[in-house]
């Protein structure tokens, strides 16, 4: 192996792996199949990884012998080959579109690994004026997408504790968090601190609470500031590694500190902590067998909050971890476009999120057409939630959506849109409809309307079969609005001539 080696093959190692893997081949057998072309020149295993992880670079002669066991030529794992044949185990599957660079994502692995992140984090942060605590909310929310929402531990934990009691009563929740040693103390709250959304509870170490005595004109929110620290007091031993002030309601930052761009030691464990409590909060005040069984007989309807004694938020949130369809989304959204919460099970294109406010979002969202109504109209927001299908053209593939919002009111009585949703296709197609023949005929529609139509009949009547097996009924209401198209941003709307996004 005298030859030079190949400089100029970042990328080498990464389509080196996707290619090892799609047939199916460890790098014990590929060292193998490589001493059978010539034993004398063979790349070892450990000498084959360090080439995959970018450590090794080969020798023509190297390269020559592992793109012969793929029947590849060697300019193929060059970096200025992209456009290769397609490779796919699969048989009959089709390909990436481009064997090279779209099939390998974040490659070459080097540059992702750990060590270098541990470096490049803080300094994108910094670079960019990103705060700690909002940059891992948002690593948080990809955790949760990721997952599913499904996170089994916490919901034991709950149930344990709550025995899956349903609805859950002030009075029980207090004695369930006596009994496990969280103790609770009246104190008087400041107006202002309330009024600009700051904390309503906070916990001292190890098992004091103390509580503003303004939230006992609010049940609703006082059982779930009870629900959320006895979280912390179950699943953190009451350590008091968590937040004080918790996270702002419009910014998705910490309210008690000032936002200074950069990772923060604690602010990946305070996101956590936040994260977790809250989900265990979720958990406890409504358990998933019996919260199931309550969402299939009310067709899914946000009014049972008011059975549950608990706010809209937590039932459109619970929703998404406890259904057996898993494609949901849930936005909890302030003026003038700042998301608090996102969950995107569906994988619903955003545009916008937790670190920025888009200047120009498409008015034909629902969250962002109730925050302007209310704007408008300066007065008591309507209890009745909304429901709407939306089209979206996403990578040349129109997406039907559906979802139910809520234009209410958060703790310090600031506006707040509450939003849940689905997305229609996997449960047309489940159903055996042509879910993408059905979501483009919705998008002609809509084109023909100037960006708003009612659905086509045939349409309609799949929607129609989806709401009932689904038990989803502002599924079915939402046709007796328009459709609408909605797009990332108004600047490029993609509605028919003449009718572009204006708010």
């Amino acid at each position: 192996m005298n030859a030079s080696p190949v400089r100029h093959g970042a990328l080498l190692g990464s389509k080196l792996r996707l290619l090892r893997k799609r047939n199916g081949l460890t790098l014990e057998e590929l060292s193998a199949r490589c001493a059978q072309l010539d034993p004398a020149a063979a790349p070892s295993v450990s000498y084959l990884s360090m080439l995959e992880t970018g450590k090794r670079t080969p020798s023509p002669q190297v390269l020559a012998m592992v793109a012969g066991v793929f029947g590849k030529p060697a300019q193929w794992f060059l970096d200025g080959s992209l456009d290769g044949a397609p490779v796919d185990g699969r048989r009959g599957g089709p390909g990436p579109a481009a064997a090279g660079l779209d099939a390998t994502s974040f490659e070459p692995s080097f540059l992702f690994s750990p060590g270098m992140l541990r470096h490049v984090l803080p300094e994108l942060l910094l670079q960019t004026g990103t705060p700690g605590p909002a940059f891992a909310q948002l690593l948080i929310r990809v955790w949760q997408e990721t997952q599913q929402n499904d996170f089994p531990e916490i919901e034991r934990t709950a149930e344990a504790a709550g025995d899956r009691a349903m609805p859950l009563s002030l009075e029980a929740l207090v004695a369930i968090c006596a009994r496990h040693g969280l103790a609770i103390r009246w104190v008087d709250d400041d107006r202002r601190r309330l009024n600009r959304g700051l904390a309503r509870a906070r916990f001292e170490a190890p098992g004091t609470l103390l509580v503003s005595r303004r939230l006992r004109s609010r049940e609703e929110r006082l059982k779930y500031e009870l629900a959320f620290f006895l979280g912390h007091k179950l699943l953190h031993n009451g350590d008091g590694a968590i937040s004080a002030a918790r996270v702002d309601r419009a910014t998705g930052t910490d309210a008690a500190s000032p936002e200074v761009p950069g990772l923060g030691a604690r602010d990946a464990l305070h996101a956590w902590r936040e994260f977790e409590c809250s989900f265990f909060a979720g958990a406890l005040l409504c358990p998933r067998a019996p919260f199931r069984q309550l969402l299939v007989r009310e067709s899914h309807r946000i009014a049972i909050h008011r059975k549950l004694g608990v706010g809209p938020a937590v039932v459109m949130r619970r929703m998404t971890a406890v259904s057996p369809y898993r494609h949901w989304h849930f936005f909890d959204g302030y003026p003038p476009g700042y998301l608090r919460t996102v969950y995107r099970g569906n994988g619903i294109p955003l545009p916008w999120g937790n670190l920025s406010v888009v200047p120009d979002p498409c008015p034909h969202w629902a969250v962002f057409r109730l925050l302007r109504e209310d704007a408008r109209q300066r007065g008591t927001p309507a209890a009745r939630p909304t429901s709407q299908i939306s089209a979206m053209l996403e990578g040349g593939e129109v997406r039907l959506y559906c979802c139910h919002s809520l234009l209410t009111r958060d703790a310090a009585d600031a506006t707040r849109v509450l939003s849940v949703g689905i997305d229609l296709a996997p449960a047309l197609a489940a159903q055996g409809y042509d879910a993408p023949g059905l979501s483009q005929a919705v998008w002609d529609a809509c084109q023909r309307g100037r960006g708003a139509r009612a659905i086509p009949e045939e349409a309609a009547a799949a929607v129609r079969t989806v709401a009932h097996v689904l038990k989803i009924g502002w599924v079915a209401e939402a046709l007796e609005a328009p459709a609408q198209i909605i797009c990332p941003r108004s600047a490029a709307c993609p509605r028919g001539s003449g009718a572009a996004c204006s708010g």
